[in-house]
């Protein structure tokens, strides 16, 4: 296994773990960089401290680009992969697209459900087909300005009562709408 593919299980195994036990990720980080039993590689570290700075924008990321499922209900493993191959599609220097890819594939290959695989292939897919329009360092104050549009207001009424996250979901697969997805087949994912 090359370097950096350890690097990234070891950053998964940090973030997983971080997740698990409900320990501040940057600090998990610390205490394993100091005790030294299993060695942090230090791409493994930038990967942990990249995805813990931009936490709160690559789950808005992952989350815009799941059809049917939501982030807190997909296996552990997936949502920390995800989490890694987004940082590096977005903010990782030097790390070619289709390698950030590849490579959360591959661990979720090992690591995860069968049906893991193709689920954070199509997620990742769709990130990098919006990666040109994607603001990294987006104002939230953009999306509290209230509407000018008296119309509006009725829109958002009806709209909330469309919002119901368990609508249509099934409760033995997830489905990938392969229609935003050229690059994949339909594919489920369990819960």
């Amino acid at each position: 296994m090359a370097a950096r593919s350890k690097a990234r299980k070891r950053a998964l195994d940090l973030l997983f773990e971080s997740e698990q036990r409900g320990l501040p990720t940057l600090e998990l980080l610390s205490e394993r960089q100091s005790l030294g039993e299993h060695p942090v590689p230090e791409y493994a570290a930038d990967l942990v401290r990249g995805v813990a700075s931009n936490r709160e924008r690559i789950d808005e990321l992952i989350s815009w680009n799941l059809v049917d499922w939501t982030l807190e209900r997909m296996p552990a493993v997936d949502r920390n992969v995800l989490r890694i191959g987004v940082y590096e599609l977005l903010w990782a220097d030097g790390v070619p697209d289709g390698v950030a890819i590849s490579e959360a594939v591959a661990l979720v290959e090992d690591l995860s459900t069968d049906a893991s695989p193709p689920f954070v292939n199509g997620v990742l897919a769709r990130i990098k087909a919006d990666k040109p329009t994607t603001a990294l360092d987006r104002d939230p104050s953009v999306d509290a300005q209230p509407s000018l549009d008296d119309a509006d207001e009725d829109e958002d009424e009806s709209d909330e009562a469309d919002e119901d996250p368990e609508a249509g979901f099934d409760d033995e697969s997830h489905q990938i709408d392969a229609d935003n997805n050229p690059a994949s087949n339909s594919h489920s994912h369990p819960r």
